[in-house]
């Protein structure tokens, strides 16, 4: 496959609790097309993902939040699951990483639950989301708009609304990447 994504970095922000698989696959897509892949946590170490609500694998975790740098990084992606996004919306630091790639229109990919950090860092306001239903009253509350689709982009937010669409989170988001690339060899 051609790696065309060679010269990209993206951030996975996660801590216990994640959904695996929403951050093994877009993290193997990502792999598979060049990209470099980075997982950011609260706290260096390892964090445990889910299988819904069984335990699955530990990850090791490659920088802290609170070590991190927006600008080494082309794009976000917040995995979901219940607990994960629920702990990193109550870490300003997180907060404030995420808050960052936005002000550097850098693009951020939420799947299932993972629009909640988006609903705190105050980034939903007329904008238009996808996520898990249970989430939607909470993008409508913070302003935004919610649509029951597999994948929605609004001006670099790319959303999803469970692992059945990661197919379409993945290609939304490669092609997102691969878009940005395009428009930088034409600068």
């Amino acid at each position: 496959m051609s790696k065309n994504l060679s010269t990209k970095k993206i951030a996975f922000l996660a801590t216990d609790g994640f959904e695996q698989v929403e951050l093994t696959s877009p993290w193997e897509a990502l792999k598979d097309q060049g990209a470099e892949v980075i997982l950011i946590s609260l706290e260096s170490g390892k964090i445990d993902g889910y299988h819904h609500k069984d335990k699955g694998d530990s990850f090791d975790v490659d920088v802290s939040v609170h070590d991190a740098s927006v600008s080494d990084y082309d794009a976000l992606v917040l995995p979901g699951g219940v607990h994960n996004p629920d702990a990193l919306r109550l870490d300003n630091k997180a907060i404030k990483f995420v808050q960052e790639f936005a002000h550097q229109n850098k693009p951020i990919a939420a799947i299932c639950h993972g629009p909640w950090v988006l609903v705190e860092a105050g980034l939903v306001d007329h904008k238009t989301l996808t996520s898990w239903p249970s989430v939607k009253t909470d993008i409508k509350n913070a302003g935004g708009q919610w649509v029951d689709e597999k994948v929605v982009l609004d001006n670099g937010l790319i959303t999803s609304r469970k692992p059945d669409d990661l197919e379409a989170f993945n290609n939304a988001l490669i092609d997102t990447l691969k878009s940005q690339k395009n428009q930088k060899d034409a600068a």
